[in-house]
Order: C-alpha cells, then sequence, then structure tokens
C-alpha cells in the first residue's frame, strides 16, 4: 500500500473518529497490535456479537489497517506493516477521541 501519513491520518480519522463503530474498531486496533487473535477472539474479548467483530475486520481489512495469516476460523488478524509504522497516528487520534 502506497499511502503517506496524510492520507492515513485522513483515513484512520474516518475508520475511528468519524463514523459508528469506530471504537470497536480502535479496540480491535489496539488489540491485535498486542498479539495476534482470531475473530472468535476478539468476539470473547470484547463481549461482542461474533457477526459484528466480522464486519469490523473486513472494513479494516478492506482498509489495509490489519493483515490476516491462515483460513477460515483460525485466520489470526494482526496490524499491517503501514498501520505498525505509523500507529502513532491512531495514538493521537485515539487521544483526541477520549478528550470529547
Amino acid at each position: 500500500m502506497d499511502v503517506n501519513s496524510h492520507q492515513l491520518k485522513y483515513l484512520l480519522g474516518w475508520l475511528i473518529a468519524g463514523s459508528r463503530g469506530g471504537s470497536t474498531r480502535a479496540k480491535i486496533i489496539e488489540t491485535v497490535r498486542e498479539a495476534p487473535q482470531n475473530a472468535n477472539q476478539l468476539s470473547t474479548l470484547f463481549g461482542t456479537d461474533y457477526k459484528t467483530i466480522r464486519h469490523h475486520i473486513e472494513i479494516l481489512e478492506k482498509n489495509k489497517i490489519i493483515a490476516s495469516v491462515g483460513e477460515g476460523y483460525a485466520r489470526a488478524y494482526s496490524l499491517s506493516p503501514v498501520m505498525e509504522d505509523n500507529y502513532v497516528l491512531f495514538e493521537d487520534i485515539r487521544k483526541r477521541m477520549w478528550k470529547k
């Protein structure tokens, strides 16, 4: 993904702070940064419906924020290399969300 930090900051702002479900997506980003997780693990950890978690994962994966390894139910998610390199942008957006 060839994206500059300005584009990524705008994308993250929209995905996290500018849309419904942004707080769930933020929790997914924070969690998979610590350790790869599959959708069922995230669903159980957050106490959220599996289909809801899958929806958010699909959005994050489509936008190259997270990446996956494996297949089916065992597919594990972690941060994409671009997101890992620019995690500070996410932290900035997250801090501004908490101030509201």
